[in-house]
């Protein structure tokens, strides 16, 4: 089951703060709620409490100007003191209805109404003119019972407001420790949905990015899909428009070189053959001076025809078609063939070529290998100053063999180093050589290496003055099975 969610990218950011937000505006509303009731709770206590304690206080006072009235009347008798006693009587009973409602509330009224009843009785009794002293002094005693009475009834209506007070408190640290327990329990809870929505927000941004990442290193192959909300699903098939329209270039860009590539080996074939013929005596023999024109044409066919194979070689790499040949070869024989058929250029820049190659068995893609070695003499001769000296070497390890060129030309740049690999790249410093490069020699060495999971890096040593290249290329069986294998 699929939890609707907004297609947008704002709509989902707005839903993200509002869930986020939504939990810490309910704990602040309940908290403001809890804090009301306290102190509204706290309010009517207060109220209460100076009531029942003003209360107390003039139900004692007017008990004790009762009792003194009723004193004086059993000493003077006169008219006057037992009509003051009837109106402190009515004074106190107003006290009893004042005090009602707590009363009420604490249910004490049976205690409040025999304190009403027995004030009357005593005052009764007073008033009685049959009354003699015995009879009024009985009465006067009444008091004692009565104070006792009332001071029981304003204890009780203390501890009831004490009562009261305590579960105030009580009510108070509740609602503290419920808040306190809220906001422990927000806490983790809103990192978590700030987690889920960030990833939500992150997730198609990062897939943006690789998509980018990928158009920019000239991968046009893998579709595009962004995953998300609409605007960046929007923004996605945009992207993927663009690998469309990259992709579609890429390949009238490898169309276009192929048919040039194709249509310059046809004459150049013909030159080729002409010149051949020319060396080999077909069409009468040459003088020296004619020889070592005809070796000029002959060495700048070759490279004419190096830097055609490598237009192709670039653009059947670029368009994923062509697909290793593995096989068990001298990559020793390999190497002396390479530097046989570029003799001539060696000899005419008056270049030693120093070769270092182990006598060993790879496996690998001849025409690969034999293409990395051609462009890599060839760059060497290029930037390597006359009378300078090109060092190859071929070694086999465990799980390996490794390739080096080093040279003692001028070397590469630092600024130019990220950027050797680079198709139709070429550095500042003058080439060598009568026909220029097309920058694309080390971008093929690249990916024939790469077809064979090797790697190929510039290694700034002291041994050479110049560049140096070396080449690891893995091998599944070990030196020792290799041997067996080529021999059996």
């Amino acid at each position: 089951m699929r939890f609707p969610r907004p297609r947008s990218l704002n709509g989902l950011i707005l839903v993200g703060f509002g869930l986020v937000a939504l939990p810490l505006l309910v704990a602040v509303i309940w908290a403001l709620i809890n804090l009301d009731r306290v102190a509204e709770q706290s309010e009517q206590l207060v109220t209460t409490g100076v009531e029942a304690a003003e209360n107390n206080r003039r139900i004692n006072e007017q008990l004790s100007s009762l009792e003194r009235v009723a004193r004086q009347y059993q000493i003077l008798k006169n008219p006057d003191s037992l009509q003051l006693l009837t109106q402190v009587l009515q004074t106190f009973e107003a006290g009893l209805d004042e005090m009602s409602p707590l009363v009420v509330e604490v249910n004490v009224t049976d205690l409040a109404a025999s304190l009403r009843l027995e004030a009357r009785a005593i005052v009764a009794k007073l008033s009685d003119t049959a009354a003699n002293d015995a009879a009024l002094v009985a009465a006067i005693d009444r008091f004692a019972p009565l104070r006792q009475r009332v001071a029981r009834l304003t204890n009780v209506l203390t501890a009831h407001v004490d009562t009261k007070l305590s579960d105030l408190q009580a009510t108070a640290r509740n609602a503290q420790r419920a808040t306190a327990w809220q906001v422990a329990a927000l806490v983790p809870g809103t990192l978590i949905l700030i987690l889920i929505f960030t990833l939500l927000v992150a997730r198609p941004i990062r897939q943006i990015d690789h998509a980018i990442g990928q158009l920019g290193e000239s991968g046009f192959s893998k579709p595009i899909e962004i995953k998300g909300p609409t605007d960046l699903q929007r923004l996605g098939r945009q992207l993927e428009w663009l690998r469309l329209r990259l992709l579609e270039l890429a390949q009238e860009k490898n169309k276009f070189l192929r048919h040039m590539s194709h249509e310059l080996k046809t004459p150049l074939a013909n030159i080729r053959e002409g010149t051949e013929l020319l060396l080999d005596g077909s069409v009468g023999d040459l003088d020296k001076p004619q020889r070592e024109v005809t070796d000029i044409l002959r060495m700048n066919g070759l490279k004419l025809q190096q830097l055609i194979e490598n237009l192709l070689s670039f653009s059947a790499w670029q368009t994923k078609s062509e697909v290793l040949t593995l096989s068990d070869f001298e990559l020793r024989k390999q190497v002396i063939s390479v530097a046989k058929a570029q003799r001539l250029a060696v000899k005419a820049a008056n270049i030693q070529l120093k070769l270092e190659a182990d006598d060993i068995i790879v496996n690998a893609d001849q025409d690969k290998i034999r293409t990395v070695l051609d462009n890599l003499l060839s760059n060497a001769v290029k930037f390597t100053p006359r009378g300078g000296l090109i060092t190859i070497r071929a070694t086999r390890l465990a799980k390996s063999f490794v390739l080096e060129f080093g040279d003692t030309g001028p070397g590469i740049p630092d600024e130019e180093i990220p950027r050797i690999f680079e198709a139709f790249f070429q550095g500042r410093r003058e080439q060598g050589g009568q026909v220029g490069g097309t920058g694309i020699g080390l971008s093929v060495v690249l990916e024939c290496i790469q077809a064979h999971d090797g790697s190929v890096e510039l290694v700034d040593s002291d041994e050479f003055s110049g560049a140096h290249f070396r080449i690891h290329i893995p091998q599944t069986r070990d030196a020792g099975q290799q041997k067996l294998a080529a021999n059996g």
